[in-house]
C-alpha cells in the first residue's frame, strides 16, 4: 500500500487553508502591527492544547526578530503569573474555537487593566474574537485529519498567521541579519556576522619570506607553515604573496630553472590586505568573490596575520 497518497492529501488540504487565510485578512492585521509597533511592552502569548504549543513556537519567533516576547498558560496565569504582565504589554490569546475557559478567564484581567489584546481564532463571532481589540481569522475549510477531530489544517494556519506577522514586524523595524544575529550568537549566522577577522586570523609563527630568499627556502616555509602559502617580507613590510598555485605555475612555466630564482620573482605582488577589525563574513564574502581562500591581515603594510575562507566552521 502506497501511503504518500495520504500525504499528499494533507498537503492539498493545508495548502488550500494557507491560501483561504490570505483572503480572510482585514484591517484588524494593520491595526495589531501598528500597535506592537507603538507599545514599549513585550508580547504575551497565551494559549492551551495544541493551540499553547504553537503559541510557543510564535512567541519564539517573535523574541528572536526583535520584538520581546513569552508564552504564559493561561492556568499558570490565573494562579499566579499574570503578576508578571505590564499594562504596557499586548497579550495575544490563541484558541480555534475562541471558546477556551481557560483562556476567556483572562480576560477580565486584561480589560481591567486596559491591555491590549489580539485575539486569534477561527470563528469570528466567538466569546474570544468579541473581546479582542483586534481578532484575527484563522478559519480553515475542513482539517486534515480524517476524522476533522486533530488539530492539523488549524494549526498550520494559526503558525502561519503568527509568521505573518513576525515577518511584518521585521519589515516594518527594517531588522537585518546582523540583528538577528544577536539574538543567535551561538549558530552559524551569529558566528559569522558578530565574529571579527582578529579572532580567527593565524598569528603565530606565520610562513614569511625575504625578497631574495631561495625557492628552496619558500618550498621549505609553506611545508613548515601548513597555510598553503608564504608571505613575502621586505623591512617589515608586505611586498607579495606566493601561494601553492603560484609555486605550480612557476614549475611549469620555468621548469629546472626555477630553483635559481628567488622569492620576488614568482610572487604575487601588492597582495589584498583587510583589517584585522573586518567582519569575518565581509572577509569570506571577499574570498568567494575573488575565488581565493586566504586574505593577509595587516596594518599600515604591516603583517598581522592571515585568515582563510575555512577558519570559522559554518
Amino acid at each position: 500500500m502506497k501511503y504518500t497518497k495520504f500525504a499528499k492529501e494533507v498537503f492539498e488540504i493545508e495548502a488550500k487553508s494557507l491560501t483561504d487565510l490570505s483572503k480572510q485578512l482585514d484591517g484588524n492585521f494593520d491595526l495589531a502591527i501598528e500597535a506592537i509597533l507603538k507599545t514599549k511592552g513585550r508580547l504575551v502569548v497565551s494559549g492551551v492544547g495544541k493551540s499553547g504549543l504553537i503559541g510557543r513556537k510564535i512567541s519564539a519567533t517573535f523574541a528572536s526578530t526583535g520584538t520581546p516576547s513569552f508564552f504564559m498558560h493561561p492556568v499558570e496565569a490565573f494562579h499566579g503569573d499574570l503578576g508578571v504582565v505590564k499594562k504596557e504589554d499586548i497579550f495575544i490569546g490563541i484558541s480555534y474555537s475562541g471558546e477556551t475557559e481557560e483562556l476567556l478567564k483572562l480576560i477580565p484581567f486584561i480589560k481591567a487593566n486596559k491591555i491590549k489584546f489580539i485575539g486569534i481564532s477561527g470563528n469570528p463571532k466567538s466569546t474570544l474574537a468579541l473581546n479582542s481589540d483586534f481578532h484575527l481569522n484563522v478559519k480553515v475549510y475542513k482539517e486534515a485529519c480524517p476524522l476533522e477531530l486533530a488539530p492539523t489544517s488549524s494549526t498550520t494556519a494559526t503558525l502561519a498567521m503568527g509568521d505573518a506577522l513576525a515577518v511584518a514586524l521585521m519589515k516594518a523595524r527594517d531588522f537585518q541579519p546582523k540583528d538577528f544575529a544577536q539574538f543567535h550568537p551561538g549558530g552559524s549566522l551569529g558566528k559569522k556576522l558578530l565574529t571579527t577577522v582578529e579572532s580567527c586570523m593565524f598569528k603565530k609563527e606565520l610562513p614569511v619570506v625575504k625578497l631574495n630568499d631561495s625557492i628552496k627556502q619558500v618550498i621549505n616555509t609553506m611545508s613548515s607553515g601548513r597555510l598553503g602559502l608564504a608571505i613575502v617580507i621586505d623591512k617589515n613590510i608586505i611586498k607579495g604573496i606566493i601561494t601553492d598555485g603560484d609555486l605550480r605555475r612557476a614549475m611549469d612555466k620555468f621548469t629546472a630553472k626555477l630553483f635559481d630564482m628567488n622569492a620576488s620573482q614568482i610572487m604575487t605582488s601588492n597582495p589584498r590586505v583587510i583589517s584585522k577589525n573586518m567582519m569575518m563574513a565581509e572577509a569570506e564574502e571577499l574570498m568567494n568573490n575573488h575565488k581565493i581562500t586566504s586574505l593577509l591581515v595587516g596594518d599600515k603594510g604591516k603583517l598581522q596575520g592571515i585568515v582563510q575562507i575555512y577558519s570559522i566552521a559554518s
